[in-house]
């Protein structure tokens, strides 16, 4: 059995929620208090959510666990089975955890001023083109849902709704400084992940 220790709204919680939709899989989900993170630290030695255990498995990382669902279950595939179109998903990846996650982690922390900010929050509209580019002549991101739908999707949904539960600063960020009027096949695309893979679909 899968088990998945998670937070509330958690994105990186998300993307391994899609990816077992994808693949069929269940798991058995534990949920912690984002203000007691001890089960977590019990079990992986660390306080950040997914952490996944199958057996005597312990992973940490939502990418890594999306590569590690992929090994337990390849079809249907998270990455394309292509070597070079399956290099492109890994460079997107890195880039979405590394790059285009700053900003908003930039404007969540308060780490700059108003002008900061609005600078930050212009970098991050302007990446919007990015995913309408990827998204011309496709449903999804690389063409078949995939991994880097899972990876992208839970942060880009904040463009369009948030719940009014949902309390965490660094999604009241998103909300506030994606729009997504100007980009329709960024806006169809994740309405369409929402009524094909997401929870409770």
């Amino acid at each position: 059995m899968l088990r998945v220790y998670r937070i509330p709204y958690s994105t990186n919680v998300e993307r391994v929620s899609l990816a077992l939709g994808l693949k069929g899989l269940a798991a058995e989900w534990v949920d912690v208090d984002p203000a007691d993170r001890s089960p977590v630290r019990a079990i992986s030695g660390q306080e950040l959510v997914p952490v996944l255990e199958h057996g005597d498995r312990v992973l940490t990382d939502s990418t890594r666990i999306l590569h590690y669902l992929e090994a337990l279950q390849p079809e249907p595939p998270l990455f394309p089975r292509d070597p070079a179109r399956a290099a492109e998903v890994e460079i997107f990846l890195d880039w979405f955890n590394r790059a285009w996650k700053r900003e908003p982690n930039l404007i969540a922390d308060g780490a700059g001023d108003t002008e900061a900010t609005a600078r930050w929050g212009g970098r991050m509209q302007q990446r919007l083109g990015l995913f309408e580019g990827l998204l011309t002549g496709r449903e999804y991101l690389f063409g078949d849902f995939g991994a880097a739908d899972c990876a992208a999707w839970p942060f880009l949904r904040y463009a369009v709704h948030i719940d009014p539960d949902d309390d965490e600063v660094f999604h009241r960020v998103l909300y506030e400084q994606l729009e997504v009027s100007d980009q329709p096949q960024v806006a169809a695309w994740i309405d369409r992940v929402a009524v094909n893979f997401s929870p409770g679909s």
